[in-house]
């Protein structure tokens, strides 16, 4: 059950640790806090979070250079990581999915809409493929491999691990090669309707994501969304 799952909050606002902390452990949560980024590397490794909090703007370490630190340790490739931060503007959250966060809370939230956005971002934790975007666990496209189990993908016999919401996006345009969806359908299959995002959301991901496997398989139709061209991987 989602209130046995390892919460990790990060924050140098005492306030807000105690009041996120509260909140959760009331829940259930089994919570773990620190003050700065320094502090939760030393614990981390440690407690296995499941779901990691963290604010942007922190004093030593900024979550921004935590996150990206985060994000190469294999023992948390399958944690979600959040800004929790009351920076909306577009570089912030460009600057942290770009280090590898899976979404942002904005702050300040609500007891009751914060336990709904946690609830939320743990259905994205773990290895299990209940509620996977796709039945097959491993899908091939020419030099592409998904491995839907262990949340990795193949490049012409190179493993690369990705963040999540990068993989869920790829997965999801993958289910059906060829097909455009739209960024109403993406955003309610990748995010949930429970979870807000901004405009440009699908378009950071979609460029880390060509990042990684190229330019020419993943296809924009302006104005209304994005799809997946499989003949691009036999190039």
């Amino acid at each position: 059950m989602d209130e046995n799952k390892k919460i990790l909050l990060v924050d140098d606002d005492y306030d807000i640790l105690e009041f996120i902390s509260y909140n959760l452990s009331k829940e259930g949560y089994q919570v773990q806090t620190a003050a700065n980024g320094k502090i939760a590397l030393e614990s981390v490794s440690q407690f296995q979070p499941d779901l990691i909090i963290l604010d942007v703007m922190m004093p030593e370490m900024d979550g921004i250079e935590l996150c990206e630190v985060l994000r190469k340790k294999p023992e948390l490739d399958q944690t979600v990581i959040a800004f929790l931060t009351a920076r909306g503007e577009d570089y912030s959250q460009i600057a942290g999915f770009d280090a590898g966060a899976d979404d942002y809370i904005n702050k300040p939230i609500k007891p009751r809409l914060l336990l709904s956005r946690v609830k939320a971002l743990l259905k994205r934790s773990g290895k299990t493929s209940s509620g996977s975007l796709s039945n097959s666990k491993i899908k091939t496209f020419g030099d592409l491999i998904i491995d839907r189990s262990q949340y990795h993908i193949q490049i012409k016999g190179k493993e690369i691990s990705i963040p999540r919401k990068e993989f869920e996006l790829l997965d999801f345009l993958t289910s059906e090669p060829g097909k455009l969806f739209t960024r109403e359908q993406i955003y309610l299959k990748v995010w949930g309707n429970q979870v807000v995002v901004g405009d440009r959301t699908i378009d950071v991901h979609i460029r880390k994501l060509r990042e990684v496997i190229g330019n020419d398989y993943i296809q924009t139709v302006k104005g209304m969304g994005y799809k997946f061209v499989e003949i691009g991987l036999n190039k």
